[in-house]
């Protein structure tokens, strides 16, 4: 997998080269929509490890807010989206719940960065994970998840509530939504070029 400082502007220019493969984790809490958007986006048939929830699973998964939810994540989501003729992202879906942390660790390998999904009527579930991706120094974008119903969050709100740096870049999209979705993983792609280049 390509590096933070290989990937530069060139790698969208240069003609007539191989494509350069980019490993992006998509990450966020229990039930906020990463195996819909991986779903939404990917050009291939998506690899998801789906399993119905049993009894067992509903007394350590809180599923306040989500109670229609009848299966999760049990190693990982996986997809591909090409987004230039040099470019092509590697999709990786994690596990939401704590339990699943070391998958996170085993995923996080040569992850170039991460999208984190966020659900703002459950900011307080997205703590954990941003620690997570932090503690592995891998450089992300927040992705509000705008569910059907679920009110406008101001930005300056949400950057307070979560405790972002100034520069990490905060959209809303859809995760159902094929448009929306890239136009997140847009956002993240060119923050890391942006980051690559500070560092070079």
């Amino acid at each position: 997998m390509v590096s933070a400082a290989s990937l530069d502007e060139h790698a969208y220019v240069r003609g007539g080269a191989t494509q350069i493969p980019v490993k992006i984790l998509v990450v966020g809490h229990f039930a906020v929509g990463k195996t819909t958007f991986i779903g939404a986006i990917s050009e291939i048939e998506p690899l998801s490890t789906e399993e119905r929830m049993t009894r067992a699973s509903e007394q350590v998964d809180d599923l306040k807010g989500v109670r229609s939810k009848t299966t999760t994540t049990v190693a990982m989501d996986f997809g591909r989206l090409t987004i230039s003729d040099r470019v092509v992202l590697y999709l990786f879906g994690t596990p939401g719940q704590q339990r699943f942390v070391q998958v996170w660790e085993d995923l996080a390998r040569g992850a170039l960065g991460a999208l984190v999904l966020v659900d703002p009527e459950r900011l307080a579930d997205s703590f954990e994970v941003i620690d997570l991706i932090e503690q592995y120094g891998l450089d992300y974008a927040i992705a509000v998840n705008h569910f059907d119903g679920s009110p406008v969050r101001d930005e300056a709100a949400l950057r307070e509530a979560l405790d972002l740096l100034d520069d990490t870049p905060v959209v809303t999209c859809d995760a159902r939504d094929e448009a929306s979705s890239a136009a997140a993983l847009t956002t993240l792609v060119r923050f890391l070029l942006d980051r690559a280049q500070q560092e070079q």
